[in-house]
């Protein structure tokens, strides 16, 4: 489907519905490889909880329809989206897929590595939201002096070479109403059961917490 941002920019989505009568809309941010095959099967999974689900792609004003696997030849060229990143635009466009859901009902925002980061910033920054989740986003750190507006839950791996355990005790010193959990063993990308990185025994821990922090903020 197509999104229209506030300054007109059309971008692409991918979006899920629940078979029955949704409960709320999440929408998921993508982490650098676009809105790929693991992105929408996350959106799919929360359609199966009952969730409306929308991945804008967020990269769509540098490049349409890019998507990426995991290969270090295609995470170095995933990469150079991230290099000088237009946050103003990326939240333009989160904007656009939370006004395209909010007819649904409360709306919720859960993001991975860049889109982690998003979540927060998002939480900050934007209207439309009841609650925000971040998986591994590097660059929270920098935007923690930024009180969240909305519950807030973060997760980060205990061995992410991008982040290092004191940006995340940075984070919990600035914003104590964050909620936030750190998964002993994990590796950057560990919610991705696509990646080498992928730990199933924190991904089990921390997506039943996410859709837990869900259920208790998104109700009509």
């Amino acid at each position: 489907m197509k999104l229209t941002a506030s300054d007109n920019f059309q971008l692409g989505a991918y979006r899920a519905d629940p078979a029955t009568a949704p409960k709320a809309a999440v929408v998921v941010i993508q982490e650098i490889f676009g809105v790929n095959h693991h992105i929408r099967s996350v959106c799919d999974r929360l359609a199966g909880e009952g969730y409306v689900a929308i991945a804008p792609a967020i990269f769509d004003r540098v490049e349409p329809n890019f998507t990426s696997g995991y290969s270090p030849e295609e995470v170095a060229q995933a990469r150079k989206f991230v290099a000088n990143p237009d946050w103003a635009a990326i939240l333009r466009d989160t904007q656009a897929a939370i006004d395209a859901v909010a007819n649904v009902g409360p709306v919720g925002i859960v993001g991975f590595c860049l889109g982690g980061s998003i979540a927060y910033a998002a939480a900050t920054k934007l209207s439309g939201l009841s609650a925000a989740i971040g998986y591994y986003g590097g660059v929270i750190v920098r935007f923690a002096d930024d009180k969240p507006k909305v519950p807030t839950q973060l997760h980060f791996g205990e061995k992410d070479a991008g982040i290092p355990l004191s940006d995340v005790e940075t984070i919990r010193a600035k914003r104590p109403e964050v909620e936030i959990h750190v998964y002993p063993g994990a590796q950057h990308g560990f919610h991705c059961d696509e990646r080498a990185s992928y730990d199933k025994a924190s991904a089990d821990i921390a997506w039943p917490r996410s859709l837990g922090f869900f259920a208790k903020h998104l109700k009509k």
